[in-house]
């Protein structure tokens, strides 16, 4: 069992989190500093060392120092964004913003120990330490026992070893982020920081100063200097997600250090040179976007040196009951269920469906049903998949006079395509004189959802002029 020690001043914190981890079956010591831990623990036994930033005393990033050997992740406020990234260059494996969510954590907890436990597997066997360990293989990081998937894997194994800009295609859900963390742990800079970057997350006004960092004074608000993404990524590699959502000028930017390895901060005279392996990701057509304008072409055939396609689940209908069991298994370990199986009409249920939202779809109903379930058998009622996007409520204001009914289609789809087709129109009808908030608040649904289904949808956000 993983030991893991948790050093954070906040009792509340603290115990949220110690009572997080010993839910999720690890073993847990926490402490309020520093020096707290060195006198009642010893920090490089452990497996895992969960800091926050700022501390009474010493910070949190002299553990890195202190135990050498054990994996650092710290915990900091978004508005202390450029001391996490700097904290990364210290040696900290990772950095997780608060407040965070519960899955956040422990998917951050999880990817660490899967990164670190081989490692430490094959020093207490003798093997050598630029052995590759067996975890950072694509098979053990994704799941895929068809065909298409396959070839995904070898294609990984084959273009991670090299410096090739690789650029994912896939619709959202499919698990691009996994393929780059697959490249980024087998390739020679594993031992470096993988930074990811959803570019469709920042806002558009912001998102060059993410990348490259400004200069003190370089805008309203730049009080201090900042360190960007891609100089935090420095000597490892750079993941950014929804590539098709970057800004023009940003744009333009990234061709540059994608041409001469290096940047330039916002508000500064001076560049600097990074090596830095690029992995792009989208779930949009790169290629028509050059055709309208929306994307650079000079950058789409740099960042298109080699392509990876990941297959929609739909395309995988042997992968589905597989990857039904992975996360059934693992939700229910984490909640206390572990003798839970899926029925013969919940199997047939959910290899019918037809997925839209892919493998994070499905893992969210393994997740629902887990929560749901009073017995040992998941059911087709607990997986609740005929009410696909009944989560997002359209208030009848909205609709009011125009009640008529869509004309009936088969069976399990008809009340999505309806509601997709509103959706769609909605938003394109009213984006251009309502804000991202004004959207989500007259469609009732929250601005992470409008987001996530613009994303399915592939409804570009309206550009903002300047």
């Amino acid at each position: 069992m993983p030991r893991i020690l948790i050093v954070e001043d906040e009792d509340i914190i603290r115990s949220a989190v110690r009572k997080l981890l010993q839910h999720a079956g690890y073993e847990v010591a926490d402490a309020r500093s520093v020096e707290e831990a060195e006198q009642n623990h010893e920090p490089d036994q452990f497996d895992l060392i969960i800091s926050d930033l700022r501390l009474p005393g010493a910070a949190g990033t002299e553990l890195i120092n202190r135990a050498p050997n054990t994996p650092v992740l710290i915990m900091t406020s978004y508005a202390s964004l450029r001391s996490a990234v700097d904290s990364m260059k210290m040696g900290a494996v990772e950095y997780i913003a608060k407040p965070f969510d519960h899955d956040e954590m422990l998917a951050a907890v999880e990817n660490i120990l899967a990164r670190q436990g081989p490692a430490d597997a094959d020093s207490e066997n003798g093997k050598g330490a630029g052995d590759k360990p067996q975890e950072s293989d694509p098979a053990n990081i994704m799941f895929g026992q068809c065909e298409a998937m396959q070839k995904v894997f070898t294609l990984i194994r084959k273009v991670a070893p090299t410096e090739t800009t690789v650029l994912i295609q896939g619709e959202s859900g499919t698990g691009k982020e996994l393929a780059a963390r697959a490249l980024h742990l087998l390739s020679p800079r594993a031992s470096k920081p993988l930074i990811s970057v959803n570019c469709a997350a920042i806002p558009e006004s912001l998102i060059e100063s993410e990348l490259f960092g400004h200069e003190k004074g370089a805008f309203t608000g730049a009080v201090s200097a900042r360190t960007g993404l891609i100089e935090a990524a420095d000597g490892g590699s750079l993941f950014l997600d929804e590539i098709g959502e970057l800004p023009a000028e940003a744009q333009a930017r990234l061709l540059r250090v994608l041409q001469e390895n290096e940047i330039r901060k916002v508000g500064s005279t001076q560049s600097r040179k990074v090596n830095v392996r690029m992995i792009a990701a989208t779930h949009r057509n790169l290629k028509a976007m050059t055709r309208t304008g929306e994307f650079r072409e000079d950058l789409y055939y740099r960042l298109n040196v080699m392509q990876i396609r990941i297959p929609p689940l739909r395309e995988r209908r042997s992968d589905i009951l597989g990857l039904a069991r992975k996360f059934l298994k693992r939700q229910g370990e984490k909640m206390g269920k572990p003798n839970l199986n899926l029925s013969p009409e919940a199997m047939r249920v959910l290899e019918r469906h037809r997925w839209p939202g892919n493998v994070r779809e499905l893992e969210n109903a393994i997740e629902r049903a887990t929560i749901l379930c009073d017995e040992d058998v998941i059911t087709p009622f607990l997986l609740d998949l005929d009410s696909e996007g009944g989560d997002e409520h359209i208030p009848e204001t909205l609709v009011e006079g125009n009640n008529e009914q869509p004309p009936s289609r088969d069976a399990d789809s008809a009340s999505d395509l309806s509601l997709e087709d509103y959706f769609q129109h909605f938003v394109l009808e009213n984006q251009d004189r309502m804000s991202e908030t004004e959207l989500a608040q007259k469609l009732g649904i929250s601005r992470k959802s409008l987001w996530e289904r613009r994303q399915r949808l592939g409804i570009p956000r309206k550009k903002t002029s300047n």
